[in-house]
């Protein structure tokens, strides 16, 4: 049998010029290819103070201030009550306080007048002790009407019932005519200027908001720059999520604005492109002493960036990947 001249010229030739040439590839540095991905969370724009506010006394309603959907500013006046009874409450409280007053008057004098007669000897120790009692309780007494004065002067103020803080008027309830009994709710208000962001975020993106630069807030509005104040260590059991309270740097938009945060991971991602599958592992091959290593990625996930933990100078090998094996010689990358 005769073997084909073609066939002997391959057997003779050495081993290493049957081996197939190392594939070409290009690389380039992780610095120049990093990415900062874009986050976003549901956020909404809260009212920290949500108030009903009540009568605190029982009349009559006399007028009412406010209506909804208006902007009344701390210490306004909402409404006014018929106060009346409550006039006369503080005329009979002054009376007794002044009473009181006097008969304490009296009985220091009675008492001032005691002890100088007993110091001459002219009343017992039980004489002066009775008068010292008796100036005790007078004073007590003066001591209780000033008390009661004082309190029928604060249930007359009740009588005008103010804004506790700058606010929006969300509905108001009590009309004019009415006996507004104590407790019985006139108005509800919303606080216009301590407003915050509650943004529901991912658990897993949690820390990359704790450590962003910056973070806007994103509504009908427009875009508002906002500061993180707190992340709750409570994650929401069915939607994986834990709830971030934001305030606004300057501009604040309306209590109730629904929207988005959106901010920049600060930590560097290599593209989602330059990721290859090696098994059931996803990474990124490495040009380094000339072979290429496979620098698997655990928490990578096919189509998105993933994290990646190495120096800036790292060679990323970019053209060339696919056909690779861990550990292959390459020769010098192009950049």
């Amino acid at each position: 049998m005769r073997v084909p001249i073609l066939v002997l010229a391959l057997a003779a030739m050495p081993l290493a010029a049957q081996q197939p040439a190392p594939p070409a590839v290009t690389a380039q540095s992780f610095g120049q290819l990093a990415i900062h991905p874009m986050r976003e969370a549901p956020a909404t724009a809260i009212s920290l103070n949500e108030s009903r506010i009540a009568a605190e006394v029982t009349a009559s309603i006399e007028s009412m201030a406010a209506e909804a959907g208006q902007v009344v500013g701390k210490g306004a006046v909402l409404a006014r009550l018929d106060a009346r009874d409550y006039e006369l409450a503080v005329a009979r409280a002054r009376a007794a306080r002044e009473s009181a007053q006097a008969r304490q008057s009296l009985a220091e004098a009675q008492l001032r007048r005691a002890r100088e007669l007993k110091a001459q000897g002219f009343i017992s120790q039980e004489a002066l002790n009775q008068r010292e009692t008796e100036f005790v309780v007078v004073a007590a007494e003066t001591k209780s009407a000033r008390a009661a004065l004082d309190t029928a002067r604060r249930n007359l103020e009740k009588c005008v019932i103010r804004a506790p803080f700058k606010a929006i008027v969300r509905s108001r309830s009590g009309q004019v005519g009415e006996l507004a009994v104590a407790g019985s709710p006139l108005y509800v208000l919303v606080d216009a200027e301590r407003i915050e962001v509650s943004a529901q975020v991912p658990a897993r993106a949690a820390d990359t908001l704790a450590r962003a630069e910056a973070i806007e807030f994103v509504g009908q509005s427009g875009r508002h720059a906002v500061r993180l104040e707190r992340i709750s260590p409570a994650v929401e059991r069915a939607a994986r999520t834990r709830e971030a309270r934001l305030v606004f740097v300057k501009d604040k938009a309306l209590s109730g604005t629904e929207g988005r945060i959106v901010w920049r991971d600060p930590a560097a991602h290599v593209p989602a492109e330059l990721l290859v599958r090696r098994g059931k592992d996803l990474g990124v091959f490495v040009a380094e002493g000339g072979k290429a290593r496979f620098h698997v990625l655990p928490e990578a996930q096919e189509g998105r960036p993933a994290v990646l933990d190495l120096p800036d100078a790292t060679q990323i090998v970019v053209s060339g990947r696919h056909g690779l094996g861990d550990g292959q010689a390459i020769p010098a990358p192009l950049r």
